[in-house]
């Protein structure tokens, strides 16, 4: 049995790895959370999973989890997320340094194999060119996230440096679905719509992002561990189809057949890069399929009830 350590377990992404690892055999899980920002409704309940309370960046806490189990790999999510959330608390940001450290002192002292760290593409900052380059493109972004990201990133290298603890860094771009929670714009937007509600839009909605179904995260994830690629490497993982905040919001309406009208508020003063889009000639290697359209996706998180349990809504039917 392989043992992993997934922290920040309760949270839209670490919860979704975890339930494509215990679809096999192999794995045995445990979860970390403190809930700060998590929901225990998405950890999933299943024999080879165990979820701890516990915040990473307490070195007690954690140092108690890691001792008590022999992992072989360790996915560490946990951290302050969010553009306003971490714009408004910023030593909070800053606090999850000690939680980067804690875990890679830890993983190094009980002989992980590879810690799996997870970075943001908030690190790239405005894009100087497109698609961003993991290898080329400058990491200039000064919002206390991407930089305690950054930081992140450089401890991972150091330690492999000096202790020989290998690594993988993906570096996540704009990714949904049905366990995504309302802070973030795809699942703000289609709760809004499933309401009936106004769709917000800061300026114009001319600032593009792109947007990876969830799945395709996690399959890529995986097969980075288990085909034992990009070690001591970053991956960028996303989608390269760039769309507009408007459109986003527009083809939303339009999947739903909502009656939601959009109501455009003043620009937010920082943390809403222009243009975002990965290259993603890496992740390509790791998924090996096409990429979920889209509309597909956005149709299979508008038919979860998983989506409707986690938003408590009850939705207006416009068709």
């Amino acid at each position: 049995m392989i043992n992993i350590l997934i922290t920040g377990g309760a949270g839209f992404l670490a919860s979704s790895l975890a339930e494509k690892l215990l679809d096999k055999e192999d794995y045995f899980l445990v979860l970390v959370d403190n809930l700060l920002t998590g929901d225990s409704r998405k950890i999933p309940v299943h024999p080879r999973c165990k979820f701890i309370r516990c915040d990473v960046n307490n070195y007690k806490d954690i140092v108690a989890v890691m001792t008590s189990y022999r992992f072989d790999y360790v996915y560490h999510y946990a951290a302050v997320v969010g553009v306003a959330r971490t714009l408004e608390n910023p030593v909070s940001v800053l606090k999850d340094i000690e939680g980067i450290r804690n875990i890679l002192d830890l993983c190094k002292n009980t002989g992980v194999n590879r810690v799996f760290y997870t970075s943001s593409s908030e690190v790239y900052g405005e894009p100087v060119s497109l698609p961003q380059n993991e290898q080329t493109t400058p990491l200039n972004s000064r919002l206390p996230y991407a930089v305690v990201k950054n930081i992140g990133e450089a401890f991972c290298r150091s330690y492999k440096q000096e202790y020989r603890l290998d690594f993988t860094i993906f570096r996540f771009f704009n990714t949904y679905g049905p366990r995504q929670s309302v802070d973030f714009v795809m699942s703000k937007f289609l709760r809004a719509a499933l309401k009936g509600e106004t769709i917000p839009i800061y300026g114009r909605g001319n600032q593009t992002r792109t947007f990876c179904y969830v799945d395709d995260n996690v399959e890529s994830i995986v097969n980075a561990m288990e085909k034992n690629l990009f070690i001591n490497d970053v991956v960028n993982i996303g989608n390269m189809e760039e769309v507009t905040i408007l459109h986003l919001a527009q083809l939303i309406v339009s999947i739903v057949g909502s009656s939601s009208q959009i109501e455009f508020l003043p620009p937010l003063k920082e943390g809403d890069m222009s243009r975002r889009q990965p290259d993603i000639t890496k992740m390509k290697q790791l998924l090996d399929r096409d990429f979920t359209k889209l509309e597909e996706g956005i149709k299979k998180v508008y038919s979860s009830d998983l989506f409707k349990r986690l938003n408590n809504t009850e939705y207006v039917s416009f068709k």
